[in-house]
């Protein structure tokens, strides 16, 4: 006898094979005759709610008692709307009660398959599958992002991502709130273009903000960049931005990173070179910005031979007499009485500085020695006419000054400066307030 003689063949049917995976994919069926208010439910359907197969009746009205009474007035008004020919299928996520009383969520879909003569509904059939599963990990990924945003709306600055597609398009496809006081507008809008958040760069950074995007999206290194900002009604602001860059399937490169305001560091560190530039007494710059300025304009001089520039050497007369006669105190307002002298004249393109003692410099930048000649002439006069009275006291002050022109061959502004110095010693051994030229 062959082997296989006691093995009775079976093959399954299409309908079987359909009924089984139903009934094993946490879907039931349903088929519903409207005029008599019957349902009919499959096993699996019973099942999926924890029932056994005689513990539920074909009655609508039960059926709707099944439904959680939140979800009911959506439910019946998915269903009348497709009664009404409004929509072409019914589908419907809710809460249906379990035999144990607890909920689970279902997405039942379903349609009218027959109509009577007057267009009313006689027959619909559908599914209903579970998907409190589904609901749960979204309702969990809801509170994850709910939290993060809550998170990142909190922190002082703007939390983003930043995708820029391969034809340059771009836009914030996540921004915090903070985007409001950053860039002075709000996520949907930055969603759609970031133009809409881009358009207050300052126009002088604008550039340097694209290329140095550009280069990160390139090499996929970290982007950094400090760049200041014009918000309306505002005025000028600086920005830190801080991001790594990651490129997609697609070519375009997508940035996580923070924005934030360090305006205040700025004017802080503004603050701290001004003070380290800053004579405490007068108030003018010191040595070594003035020399740090003149290093500048040699260097403009010597690029262009054409370029006129003038050194002035500034020393208030008898100073130290002044000192011993009335005090240091008094000396003190006289060199602050000579600072406000020389900002009377200076043009802004003028540099000046204190370089010690009763010892002042002025850079004229594009001054010929007759130019500078006639500048230096004027502070004297200016200084001559208007003494230093306290009370009823007023003490004559004057000054001598040496005048010199930047030439191409100077090596240094101490050139310059030496010139401008023996005609400072000249004007002293000549008299005293004086101009002498070098």
């Amino acid at each position: 006898m062959d082997q296989d003689s006691n093995v009775v063949a079976y093959e399954m049917t299409d309908t079987e094979s359909l009924l089984l995976a139903i009934a094993t994919s946490g879907t039931g069926v349903w088929d519903r005759h409207i005029p008599s208010g019957r349902i009919v439910y499959s096993k699996a359907w019973k099942a999926m709610l924890g029932y056994a197969e005689h513990e539920v009746s074909d009655r609508i009205e039960e059926s709707y008692c099944r439904v959680h009474p939140d979800d009911l007035p959506a439910v019946r008004a998915t269903i009348d709307a497709h009664f009404q020919n409004q929509t072409h299928s019914y589908e419907v996520e809710h809460r249906l009660r379990c035999k144990d009383g607890s909920y689970k969520w279902v997405l039942s879909r379903g349609k009218v398959v027959e109509r009577d003569q007057d267009g009313k509904p006689v027959r619909m059939t559908g599914i209903t599958t579970d998907i409190t599963d589904t609901v749960a990990l979204s309702e969990e990924l809801r509170r994850s992002a709910e939290l993060l945003t809550n998170l990142t709306d909190e922190v002082p600055g703007l939390v983003y991502q930043y995708r820029q597609w391969p034809d340059g398009a771009a836009s914030f496809s996540y921004a915090s709130a903070g985007i409001n006081a950053i860039f002075g507008t709000n996520p949907p809008l930055a969603a759609m273009d970031a133009a809409h958040a881009e358009a207050v760069i300052h126009p002088d950074d604008i550039d340097t903000y694209r290329s140095t995007l550009a280069a990160s999206s390139a090499s996929l290194e970290r982007w950094h960049l400090e760049f200041r900002v014009i918000l309306p009604g505002v005025g000028l602001r600086w920005r830190e931005g801080e991001a790594s860059p990651r490129r997609l399937e697609d070519g375009s490169t997508v940035w996580h990173g923070f924005i934030s305001d360090i305006t205040a560091h700025k004017e802080l560190e503004q603050q701290l070179q001004d003070a380290a530039a800053t004579d405490f007494l007068t108030g003018l710059p010191n040595r070594r910005h003035i020399m740090a300025r003149m290093e500048q304009e040699l260097a403009r001089v010597q690029r262009d031979p054409s370029a006129l520039s003038a050194v002035l050497m500034f020393d208030l007369d008898l100073f130290k007499d002044i000192n011993d006669t009335h005090g240091h105190a008094k000396g003190d307002e006289v060199l602050k009485h000579f600072a406000q002298v020389l900002l009377c004249e200076l043009r802004k393109v003028d540099s000046v500085g204190r370089i010690g003692g009763e010892e002042f410099a002025i850079l004229l930048s594009g001054a010929d020695v007759e130019d500078a000649a006639r500048f230096a002439e004027r502070v004297r006069a200016r200084l001559n006419g208007s003494p230093l009275c306290d009370g009823g006291l007023c003490l004559p002050v004057t000054v001598s000054i040496g005048v010199a022109t930047m030439l191409v061959d100077d090596k240094t502004v101490h050139t310059a400066l030496s010139r401008a110095d023996r005609a400072l010693y000249r004007a002293k051994q000549r008299g005293r307030n004086r101009v002498e030229i070098a």
